[in-house]
Protein backbone atom coordinates (compact mmCIF):
# COMPACT_ATOMS: atom_id res chain seq x y z
CA UNK A 1 0.00 0.00 0.00
CA UNK A 2 1.73 2.85 -1.31
CA UNK A 3 0.81 6.21 0.55
CA UNK A 4 1.60 9.58 -1.16
CA UNK A 5 2.02 12.51 0.96
CA UNK A 6 -1.06 15.48 0.97
CA UNK A 7 -1.73 18.85 1.98
CA UNK A 8 -5.21 20.30 2.55
CA UNK A 9 -5.65 22.54 -0.33
CA UNK A 10 -8.96 23.91 1.39
CA UNK A 11 -11.96 23.95 3.11
CA UNK A 12 -14.92 24.53 0.85
CA UNK A 13 -18.84 24.01 0.87
CA UNK A 14 -20.05 21.75 -2.16
CA UNK A 15 -23.55 23.37 -3.51
CA UNK A 16 -25.84 21.58 -5.65
CA UNK A 17 -30.01 21.75 -5.93
CA UNK A 18 -30.27 18.79 -3.39
CA UNK A 19 -27.73 20.04 -0.42
CA UNK A 20 -24.98 22.33 0.61
CA UNK A 21 -22.38 20.05 2.45
CA UNK A 22 -18.79 20.98 3.68
CA UNK A 23 -15.95 19.35 2.00
CA UNK A 24 -12.28 19.33 2.10
CA UNK A 25 -10.19 18.81 -0.46
CA UNK A 26 -6.50 17.24 -0.20
CA UNK A 27 -3.96 17.81 -3.19
CA UNK A 28 -0.65 15.96 -4.17
CA UNK A 29 1.12 18.82 -5.19
CA UNK A 30 0.25 17.66 -8.87
CA UNK A 31 -2.76 18.30 -9.69
CA UNK A 32 -4.89 15.68 -8.30
CA UNK A 33 -7.35 16.64 -5.83
CA UNK A 34 -9.21 14.16 -3.44
CA UNK A 35 -12.54 15.84 -1.75
CA UNK A 36 -13.57 14.63 1.31
CA UNK A 37 -17.52 15.23 2.84
CA UNK A 38 -17.55 16.47 6.55
CA UNK A 39 -19.66 18.13 9.06
CA UNK A 40 -19.81 21.82 9.35
CA UNK A 41 -17.76 21.73 12.94
CA UNK A 42 -15.18 19.51 11.14
CA UNK A 43 -14.73 21.98 8.68
CA UNK A 44 -15.14 24.90 10.55
CA UNK A 45 -11.94 23.35 13.24
CA UNK A 46 -9.90 22.42 9.92
CA UNK A 47 -10.24 25.56 8.31
CA UNK A 48 -9.64 27.78 11.79
CA UNK A 49 -5.95 25.01 11.94
CA UNK A 50 -5.22 25.96 8.38
CA UNK A 51 -5.58 29.53 9.00
CA UNK A 52 -3.74 29.48 12.43
CA UNK A 53 -7.48 31.21 13.93
CA UNK A 54 -7.25 30.65 17.94
CA UNK A 55 -10.17 30.28 19.44
CA UNK A 56 -10.71 32.10 22.98
CA UNK A 57 -11.86 28.71 24.54
CA UNK A 58 -10.20 25.14 23.53
CA UNK A 59 -12.40 23.40 20.68
CA UNK A 60 -12.20 19.46 20.66
CA UNK A 61 -9.46 19.12 18.49
CA UNK A 62 -7.63 21.64 20.80
CA UNK A 63 -8.67 19.64 24.11
CA UNK A 64 -7.60 16.18 22.65
CA UNK A 65 -4.08 17.88 21.30
CA UNK A 66 -3.21 19.80 24.97
CA UNK A 67 -4.54 16.53 26.31
CA UNK A 68 -1.47 14.27 24.06
CA UNK A 69 1.38 17.20 24.99
CA UNK A 70 0.94 16.82 28.80
CA UNK A 71 1.11 13.15 28.36
CA UNK A 72 4.14 13.37 25.78
CA UNK A 73 2.32 11.63 22.70
CA UNK A 74 2.49 13.00 19.75
CA UNK A 75 1.25 12.97 16.36
CA UNK A 76 3.24 10.89 13.96
CA UNK A 77 1.33 11.49 10.56
CA UNK A 78 -2.32 10.88 9.18
CA UNK A 79 -2.94 8.17 7.01
CA UNK A 80 -6.20 7.82 5.62
CA UNK A 81 -5.70 4.30 4.20
CA UNK A 82 -9.45 2.81 3.04
CA UNK A 83 -12.76 3.51 1.84
CA UNK A 84 -16.22 1.36 2.01
CA UNK A 85 -19.35 2.85 -0.46
CA UNK A 86 -17.96 6.31 -0.02
CA UNK A 87 -16.85 6.51 3.42
CA UNK A 88 -13.14 7.57 4.15
CA UNK A 89 -11.33 5.30 7.14
CA UNK A 90 -7.98 6.86 8.71
CA UNK A 91 -5.66 6.12 10.88
CA UNK A 92 -3.33 8.48 13.87
CA UNK A 93 -0.20 7.79 13.97
CA UNK A 94 0.90 8.33 18.08
CA UNK A 95 4.34 8.31 19.01
CA UNK A 96 5.27 8.31 22.82
CA UNK A 97 8.19 6.68 24.24
CA UNK A 98 9.86 5.01 20.80
CA UNK A 99 6.80 3.50 20.06
CA UNK A 100 4.31 4.16 17.46
CA UNK A 101 0.33 3.61 18.10
CA UNK A 102 -2.15 3.76 15.37
CA UNK A 103 -5.91 5.30 16.46
CA UNK A 104 -8.97 4.54 14.27
CA UNK A 105 -10.24 8.10 13.10
CA UNK A 106 -12.48 10.19 11.00
CA UNK A 107 -10.41 11.41 8.20
CA UNK A 108 -12.31 15.06 8.95
CA UNK A 109 -10.80 14.48 13.11
CA UNK A 110 -7.43 13.23 12.10
CA UNK A 111 -6.90 16.62 9.71
CA UNK A 112 -7.52 18.96 12.08
CA UNK A 113 -5.76 17.42 14.70
CA UNK A 114 -2.78 16.84 12.44
CA UNK A 115 -2.91 20.26 10.89
CA UNK A 116 -2.39 21.67 14.16
CA UNK A 117 0.50 19.23 15.23
CA UNK A 118 1.85 20.30 12.14
CA UNK A 119 2.08 16.26 11.16
CA UNK A 120 2.10 15.20 7.57
CA UNK A 121 -1.31 13.66 5.70
CA UNK A 122 -0.73 10.54 3.85
CA UNK A 123 -3.39 9.42 1.48
CA UNK A 124 -3.53 5.97 -0.02
CA UNK A 125 -2.14 6.23 -3.92
CA UNK A 126 -5.15 4.14 -5.05
CA UNK A 127 -7.78 6.31 -2.95
CA UNK A 128 -6.12 9.20 -4.68
CA UNK A 129 -6.37 7.57 -8.30
CA UNK A 130 -9.77 6.48 -7.38
CA UNK A 131 -10.88 10.42 -6.40
CA UNK A 132 -9.64 11.50 -9.16
CA UNK A 133 -11.85 9.03 -11.51
CA UNK A 134 -14.96 10.07 -9.27
CA UNK A 135 -17.57 11.92 -10.36
CA UNK A 136 -15.49 15.21 -10.02
CA UNK A 137 -15.12 17.84 -8.03
CA UNK A 138 -18.69 19.55 -7.57
CA UNK A 139 -19.27 23.88 -7.31
CA UNK A 140 -17.91 24.94 -4.55
CA UNK A 141 -17.50 28.08 -2.69
CA UNK A 142 -14.52 29.04 0.05
CA UNK A 143 -16.03 28.42 3.62
CA UNK A 144 -14.96 31.58 5.13
CA UNK A 145 -16.86 33.30 2.41
CA UNK A 146 -19.76 30.90 2.64
CA UNK A 147 -20.23 31.71 6.42
CA UNK A 148 -20.03 35.10 5.97
CA UNK A 149 -22.94 35.32 3.20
Amino acid sequence: MQQVRCQVRGVFVAINDAATVPVVVLTDGTGRLMPIFVGLWEAVSINNAQNNVVPPRPLTHDLFLDLMERFSIGVHHLQIDSADEGVYFAQLVLAADGREECLDCRPSDGIAVALRAGAPIFVDEELLAAAEQGEGIPEMVDLSEFLQK
